[in-house]
């Protein structure tokens, strides 16, 4: 996995409260192999009508394209467990999602994927999508000292230490497990001294 250190990016701002994963990506798609990116399908019936033809939805924005950092509102991902959700985020081109809430089983999968889940609170929320002004926009994460920093203005983010640390790492939960080595050696020769018939 990709470390995840600071990352300067135009950023999407999607003025959305509960946007859940199946919004994210509809159950439809979820057969469709990964083969081919998930990215297209991202909000999909948000982004198209049922005949295919594009709404006006931000995504569909030219300068979305290029942006890897997503600005919504409350409970981000909420909703079912469905990894697919953060795959069609990753595979659009986001590397990180700012809200002031998300569904725990999706804030879980975004780390496990390389994809930031940035916590701020409700009125940093607000300000960051003001100054995104309904169009992509310019911003800089720093990860290590948890800022988010955009037209000049800096708010904080929070995220759990141990994703934080996963991030900063490129590391999966076996990497993580691996990194106590030491300790687990450590632990095994002790325990072999203590117990010795249990080979």
């Amino acid at each position: 996995m990709k470390p995840f250190t600071q990352l300067s990016s135009l950023a999407c701002p999607l003025p959305l409260e509960n946007v859940d994963t199946d919004q994210l990506i509809p159950a439809r798609f979820m057969k469709e192999s990964r083969a081919n990116g998930y990215g297209g399908f991202l909000l999909h019936d948000m982004r198209f009508d049922a005949s295919g033809t594009p709404r006006d939805s931000i995504l569909n924005n030219p300068d979305a394209k290029a942006a890897e950092t997503l600005v919504a509102r409350r409970n981000f991902g909420g909703g079912s467990s469905r990894e697919a959700a953060v795959y069609a985020l990753a595979d659009f081109g986001f590397r990180c999602v700012i809200a002031p809430s998300f569904g725990d089983i999706f804030a879980s999968n975004a780390v496990n994927n390389g994809l930031l889940p940035a916590l701020v609170s409700e009125e940093n929320g607000e300000q960051l999508l003001e100054l995104l002004a309904d169009e992509p926009g310019q911003i800089a994460i720093d990860l290590a000292s948890q800022t988010i920093t955009c037209k000049g203005t800096t708010v904080s983010f929070e995220i759990n230490p141990t994703w934080k640390l996963k991030l900063l790492n490129g590391w999966d939960d076996i990497d993580l497990t691996l990194a106590e080595m030491p300790k687990i050696e450590s632990f095994r020769e002790g325990y072999k001294k203590h117990y010795p018939w249990l080979g």
